[in-house]
């Protein structure tokens, strides 16, 4: 997680969008990343992510004062809020990052929100106080039951469409297969349902179609017909099939990166025994 100066992204920026982000110009690739909190007092939004690959792995490892060279956005259409009525928020990993600010923007709207985070383990957890703050209730699951429910999202989903009073809207952000079986739910039951897309991208403005999705037998671009789509509408098995594209490619990428770090070391370590001070 960190706070980047960014004063006119922070001015405009709007619950559900993102920014694309390089660290450098000479070597870094350009990814998406939403926007997870904003402060415009002092003109810093907050990114958070996991370190999965290169880039994300070079992010993590910045320090306080460091600068990243390209920031552009915000990016993507805004986040539909109004009063609905209830509205469930799932979170699933990292996701649970750009489903915070839509969870705050709809209890702010008058909404009853009941938020459902999910995680491997009670270490994966993030914002669990931040999402108490914003939420009237808030269930967690975890999948080896290390913190909270021994579950997967969709358990309590379900539980909750099924009830007496049905939520209004629910909104479901993180990896593709958790959508995918939280849209099958909820559709069960006619609850209408937001998913947020992180797909590839490289421009983020709609040019390069490194992003395209199929909604509703469509073709739609995630950077600007999105991020956010109706769920039940969206084509997750070739979303994710085209995600899986570039997976040995980056694995290399990141495995280049590491052994690269560890001879840096190395070259640094045997620096410092052969000086004399």
């Amino acid at each position: 997680m960190v706070d980047v100066a960014a004063p006119l992204v922070a001015a405009a920026a709007k619950p559900g969008q993102f920014v694309i982000v390089c660290l450098s110009t000479d070597y870094s690739e350009r990814i998406p990343l939403t926007i997870a909190g904003l402060d415009t007092q002092k003109g810093s939004i907050r990114l958070i992510w996991q370190a999965v690959g290169k880039s994300t792995a070079e992010l993590a490892n910045l320090k306080v004062g460091d600068t990243v060279e390209n920031i552009l956005g915000p990016l993507g259409k805004p986040t539909h809020i109004e009063k609905f009525g209830t509205v469930v928020c799932v979170g699933g990993g990292i996701g649970n990052a750009p489903l915070l600010p839509i969870a705050r923007g709809m209890k702010e709207a008058g909404n009853k929100v009941i938020s459902i985070l999910g995680a491997r383990n009670k270490e994966l957890l993030i914002l669990e106080d931040d999402f108490k703050a914003v939420s009237d209730e808030v269930i967690i699951v975890t999948d080896d039951g290390s913190y909270g429910r021994k579950a997967l999202v969709t358990e309590p989903l379900e539980e909750i469409c099924k009830g007496a009073s049905k939520p209004n809207l629910a909104v479901a952000i993180g990896p593709g297969v958790m959508m995918k079986f939280c849209c099958a739910t909820t559709k069960k039951y006619n609850v209408p349902t937001v998913v947020s897309l992180n797909t590839i991208m490289i421009d983020g403005t709609g040019m390069c179609g490194g992003c395209r999705v199929e909604v509703g037998g469509q073709t739609k671009f995630v950077c600007v017909d999105g991020p956010e789509f109706d769920g039940h509408l969206v084509n997750f098995d070739l979303m994710m099939k085209r995600m899986n594209a570039y997976k040995q490619l980056e694995k290399q990428a990141m495995e280049n990166y590491e052994q690269h770090k560890c001879r840096l070391k190395d070259i640094g370590t045997e620096a410092q025994k052969n000086s004399k001070f």
